[in-house]
């Protein structure tokens, strides 16, 4: 499922979360920096999207969901030769980083995410973007 933003950033977003809520407050805060949003309810849909040729700026992944996890997508995902995509780790258990950054995630984030971090990363990513169009 996609949505846009209205003036949309060019940002393409994949939120990976099975939690509807957690799905449902991440997708509130992307849409706040205009980002284009995907969502999976698992670590294989997120990879499935990939499979299919789909491309994204950022992924946002929760580490423990059902049929394939957070980090088994990412390691697939990147596998695939899929670097320039910025992927965020997010959970709220202590050995989360860890298991998040040896499988190829950029950064990782506790949950709850604060929106001010996610902002700084967006910025960036729209920075990024910018200076590779010049």
């Amino acid at each position: 499922m996609a949505f846009k933003a209205q003036g949309s950033s060019s940002v393409k977003a994949l939120v990976v979360e099975d939690d509807t809520v957690q799905r449902m407050v991440l997708s509130t805060m992307l849409l706040q920096f205009e980002c284009e949003i995907t969502l999976a309810k698992n670590g294989k849909e997120a990879f499935d999207l990939f499979l299919e040729g789909k491309k994204f700026d950022i992924i946002l992944c929760d580490k423990d969901m059902p049929i394939m996890t957070g980090p088994e997508a990412i390691v697939k995902i990147r596998a695939m030769g899929e670097s320039d995509v910025k992927i965020l780790g997010m959970s709220a258990d202590d050995d989360a980083m860890e298991v998040f950054i040896s499988a190829g995630a950029d950064v990782f984030v506790p949950k709850p995410m604060k929106v001010e971090y996610l902002g700084s990363i967006i910025k960036e990513i729209i920075n990024n973007k910018k200076n590779t169009m010049d």
